[in-house]
């Protein structure tokens, strides 16, 4: 156990419920994570009675409160009996899913939402609120995902160059908080980075050599800054990023990737890759926010 009596509290780990097993699992797993980084955690449910309150009687309205009420010190009794001494916090919201958890959430904190739910957070899917959660936020989001297995304690970061560097030392932050080892995997489409199959043949060595000089360049700053973290560095190339991934996914506790793209693009915040990895990954997928915009990215 954590000592959480000791200096300035961090940011906590805040969690979204709403009744569903997968949003219990999901919190279950928040806990574990707040002990393992030294966080308290704030278990939040959203009524979204605000925005329905022309159509809700007042007693509805008491009643929804109630029951929210009810699940929050229910999940709050399960997580202190499993952890013991782990600071919980509870906040009932009437406002609507995504907007309450964005809410609760300081900038150094980390929210964490199921794969999928129901009630207050219904659908908790990735187009719907869980794509609101995920695009919205403007700190660090982990989707629960996978089932449970034997922990491999290695924590899995996505480096495409020198630009995610700050979310590679995010996910050696976390590996070393958890005492596992950080895996650095580059993945790159042959054809999509030199453009043609005649191309490529004259430029693909120049081309592998480039990516792979930028991610030893983020490795050798992750090795200095963390000099007890065990850092292993993999490259491959495929026709699919996201199956090279969810592949490597299985062998991981945790997958962190950039996974938010900076103000200013047009549509989605989110690319390809992420939504597959949400939809698909074998261990929850944490998406740090990127800061400097990336054209041309499919992340």
């Amino acid at each position: 156990m954590k000592d959480f009596t000791r200096g300035p509290e961090p940011g906590p780990v805040v969690v979204g419920i709403d009744g569903s097993q997968q949003a219990r699992t999901a919190a279950l797993w928040a806990a574990d994570e707040a002990v393992r980084r030294g966080r308290p955690l704030r278990l939040v449910h959203a009524t979204d009675t605000d925005g329905r309150e022309a159509f809700l009687h007042e007693s509805d309205v008491l009643r929804i409160s109630g029951e929210g009420r009810e699940l929050l010190d229910g999940t709050a009794a399960a997580v202190e009996e499993r952890h013991r001494g782990l600071p919980v916090t509870t906040e009932l919201s009437h406002s609507a899913p995504a907007a309450s958890l964005h809410a609760a959430v300081p900038g150094d904190g980390v929210l964490v939402v199921g794969h999928r739910g129901l009630g207050g957070f219904t659908s908790l899917l990735l187009g719907s609120v869980g794509l609101k959660v995920a695009a919205g936020a403007g700190t660090a989001v982990i989707v629960v995902r996978g089932t449970a297995a034997a922990e491999t304690n290695t924590v899995l970061v996505a480096v495409r160059d020198e630009h995610d560097l700050v979310c590679a030392r995010h996910a050696a932050r976390t590996a070393d908080a958890r005492k596992s080892a950080l895996r650095i995997l580059h993945v790159w489409n042959v054809l999509q980075s030199v453009g043609s199959v005649a191309t490529m043949l004259d430029g693909m060595d120049d081309i592998a050599q480039g990516r792979m000089g930028s991610v030893a360049a983020v490795a050798d700053v992750i090795r200095d800054e963390f000099p007890e973290l065990t850092v292993h560095v993999d490259a491959e190339s495929s026709m699919s990023v996201a199956a090279v991934l969810i592949e490597a996914s299985h062998h991981a506790d945790l997958l962190v990737m950039g996974g938010r793209r900076s103000p200013g693009y047009i549509g989605p915040t989110l690319g390809r890759v992420t939504h597959t990895l949400i939809h698909h990954a074998h261990c929850p997928v944490e998406l740090v926010p990127r800061h400097k915009p990336r054209h041309g990215s499919s992340s």
